[in-house]
């Protein structure tokens, strides 16, 4: 409409019966911009730690295909997005002053017309949590790596991911999925990530712990450069050294020599895991003599080195233990709790630790989750968790 004069605005105020000494002396005349509109523009809220990143140049992506809830990640977090409705319609209006601004700019004339350039009833919300990295490993695992020699690779049909791919496919920071791929021993081949098939990976892990066997060296110093020498007829450098790096952890001596401190309880899950892969269930005390048998001189094969991996079913007669992988399991906690709870009907607390541990939030606690999704009751002495509704 017209601009309005000081007197109109003086003689609103007396019908609003406003005095107008207790009121700035600057007045905002609002008019709504011709193309002003709803959905013009989105706003989101940061909490300040965010909004620094932002100012300081850094960039946040929003990720997510079609059918998932889209997430919002910086550098390394990854928060959920959320529309927060107000009650009060929410302005945009540019170069606005706000009443401190007003009172420090003495010069300000005393109506000042402002257009609206757009509102809203609604503000995306930010709120923390977990990567969703169950995904990255489903990725990798459509075509895992069988070593050089395999006619899959030479076909050139698999699908292959690299960095970038990933990052444009799985719904987490940059941090997070690097990370994470460490996490589950993916390497990069030829610029793209792969993780090795499980049959190859055990190969590898054979030849080096013979060699080691053979050498007779000590488990906390193996040689990478003899490694190489000795094992580089057999398979590729740089797979002896990925599995090195997989189940070891590198340092340098003072001479310069690259060295490996081999990581027992992980060996020895790896060899429980390829005697479980092919049995539905194996009799506990059979299993353990097999284990420590087929484990390298000088390690003890410890069934609390399978936490996540296997579960022993102490209700048989024998007691027996099978392959439950906590990676195998649902991401969405419900759906989490709805298969393990379909896998077995009461769980200790100690049983069940090893398969939720990874969806506590920060700061939240394994006993919180249970109270949430579970219900306790007292069995022969020992406390017992089971579903809090009907198992679908």
């Amino acid at each position: 409409g017209a601009m309005r004069s000081r007197a109109e605005v003086d003689a609103t105020l007396q019908t609003a019966k406003l005095n107008p000494a207790e009121l700035l002396p600057a007045v905002h005349c609002l008019s709504f911009a011709p193309q002003a509109g709803p959905g013009e523009c989105c706003l989101l809220q940061l909490e300040p730690g965010l909004c620094a990143e932002l100012e300081a140049g850094s960039s946040l992506v929003i990720r997510g295909e079609k059918d998932e809830q889209a997430v919002l990640c910086s550098k390394d977090k990854t928060y959920d997005m959320k529309i927060a409705d107000t009650s009060n319609m929410l302005l945009f209006i540019p170069g606005c002053k706000t009443p401190e601004q007003l009172n420090a700019d003495e010069a300000s004339c005393d109506i000042i017309h402002s257009q609206i350039a757009g509102f809203s009833n609604n503000y995306w919300e930010l709120r923390r949590c977990r990567p969703k990295l169950k995904k990255l490993r489903k990725l990798l695992m459509e075509d895992p790596y069988e070593g050089p020699d395999s006619w899959k690779d030479q076909t050139l049909t698999f699908s292959k991911y690299t960095t970038e791919d990933l990052l444009s496919l799985i719904q987490a920071s940059e941090e997070e999925i690097l990370h994470q791929l460490q996490v589950i021993d993916a390497c990069k081949i030829e610029g793209y990530w792969r993780i090795l098939e499980f049959d190859y990976e055990m190969k590898l892990l054979n030849h080096v712990t013979q060699l080691i066997d053979s050498e007779s060296w000590s488990l906390s110093k193996v040689p990478l450069r003899t490694c190489l020498e000795e094992l580089g007829s057999l398979e590729p450098t740089e797979m002896v050294e990925h599995i090195l790096l997989s189940y070891g952890r590198k340092y340098v001596d003072d001479a310069g020599e690259v060295y490996f401190e081999m990581n027992e309880d992980k060996i020895c899950r790896a060899i429980a895991e390829m005697l479980l892969k092919n049995a539905v269930k194996f009799n506990l005390s059979e299993f353990q003599e097999v284990w420590q048998q087929s484990v390298p001189e000088g390690m003890t094969a410890r069934l609390d080195q399978l936490k996540g991996l296997a579960l022993v079913d102490k209700t048989s007669r024998p007691e027996t233990i099978f392959l439950l992988k906590v990676e195998d399991l649902p991401e969405d906690n419900q759906e989490r709790f709805n298969s393990l709870f379909s896998i077995r009907e009461k769980w200790t607390e100690v049983d069940i630790t090893p398969y939720i541990q990874d969806l506590c939030a920060e700061k939240q606690t394994v006993g919180a989750l249970l109270t949430k999704y579970a219900r306790s009751s007292m069995q022969n002495g020992v406390k017992v968790y089971n579903s809090r509704r009907p198992i679908p």
